[in-house]
């Protein structure tokens, strides 16, 4: 429950002014020992807090994904493998996990706001583009997805251009030498994220060549996550798309 749904509540009597008041002077984190949950995020920030799950034994993750879904009504968790998502659907009913994207989630249909375009290099960096789709869908955004149109068959970027260039944001996922983010610095007027992949041959370095070509990069208006953070990108883009949206009704 986010401070607008506790006002509408002591608004509509449904609530009592001492109620409300304890909502808002506990404290801004819920101590479970091993973990502190931020509950008050989405107050702060608009969004609630994510849960990194990699790592995490299975009991804390539990209790972590309970408490933050008694609270907001929903969850979402990142990184998470078959096993956790397996412990984390004994407790709570609904949960759905993506084995490409690794994200365990718990959320309701909402019908998303604005524009962002995802794109991927190749199929092998959907992992990470699709993490960053997720993402940015459950921060609110309507995302549409441009995947395999890798530099090697720059007709294929061309094909979808339309699509690219109507969109408040785009996300690039590359690995290799990463300059799919180049080619559409070129080409479109919106933000761009550069998404650099851990995909490619020795040389590649994990992909720290894709992240070097995408810092180098001589295009304007793009910025860098790190490698495979596809949070972290579908994160950003959504603060974007949301800025977008609502300028764009400023303007109205």
């Amino acid at each position: 429950m986010n401070a607008k749904e506790v006002l509408q509540k002591v608004k509509d009597g449904s609530m009592t002014i001492e109620e409300a008041e304890h909502f808002f002077v506990r404290a801004p984190f819920e101590d479970l020992d091993f973990a502190k949950l931020d509950l008050h995020r989405q107050v702060r920030t608009g969004f609630p807090e994510v849960v990194f799950c990699e790592r995490k034994p299975l009991d804390m993750l539990k209790a972590i994904f309970l408490r933050l879904y008694e609270e907001n009504g929903e969850v979402f968790g990142t990184r998470a493998n078959a096993e956790q998502a397996e412990a984390v659907c004994e407790v709570i009913p609904g949960v759905t996990y993506n084995p490409v994207s690794r994200i365990l989630k718990c959320v309701p249909e909402r019908e998303g706001i604005g524009c962002i375009a995802v794109a991927s290099a190749g199929t092998a960096d959907l992992p990470a583009a699709e993490e960053a789709a997720e993402t940015a869908e459950y921060f609110g955004a309507k995302v549409i997805r441009i995947y395999d149109i890798g530099v090697s068959g720059i007709h294929r970027v061309l094909s979808r251009l339309d699509d690219l260039r109507s969109a408040n944001c785009v996300v690039a996922a590359a690995g290799m030498e990463g300059a799919l983010i180049s080619v559409l610095g070129g080409l479109v007027n919106v933000p761009l994220i550069a998404l650099p992949t851990s995909v490619g041959y020795g040389a590649s370095f994990g992909g720290v060549s894709a992240l070097l070509t995408m810092i180098n990069s001589c295009a304007n208006g793009i910025s860098v996550v790190n490698i495979d953070n596809g949070y972290g990108a579908g994160y950003n883009a959504a603060l974007i798309n949301r800025l977008a949206v609502r300028g764009a009704g400023n303007r109205d």
